[in-house]
């Protein structure tokens, strides 16, 4: 025969903060519902951990996209403010001799 399982035990704050994280995630949790997660999740140390290790999970999820993100594109040239100036002249100047150009 088997053995039955030993029934799980568990606070109404982590019954509560299940079902509390399961509105969250499906977008159907008002201000009251966020509220009530907050001090459940600021009152007990065990669901204090839990979702502290959760955000690292995904912090560290992140930083990895992040640095792949960085590697699609390349770093750009810093570009001096003399080249700036010469290249506002340059349009400047492009710009009279097309619009003389167009005109006569």
């Amino acid at each position: 025969m088997a053995h039955p399982q030993k029934p799980e035990r568990r606070t109404y704050s982590q019954d509560r903060f299940d079902i509390l994280i399961k509105k969250k995630r499906n977008g159907q949790a008002s201000f009251k519902d966020l509220t009530e997660l907050d001090e459940i999740i600021n009152r007990d140390l065990t669901i204090r951990t839990q979702v502290l290790k959760e955000m690292e999970l995904e912090s560290e999820d992140f930083s990895d996209n992040q640095q792949d993100s960085h590697e699609m594109f390349p770093a750009t040239e810093r570009i001096s403010l003399m080249d700036q100036l010469k290249s506002w002249v340059k349009r400047l100047f492009f710009t009279k001799v097309g619009y003389i150009l167009a005109n006569t």
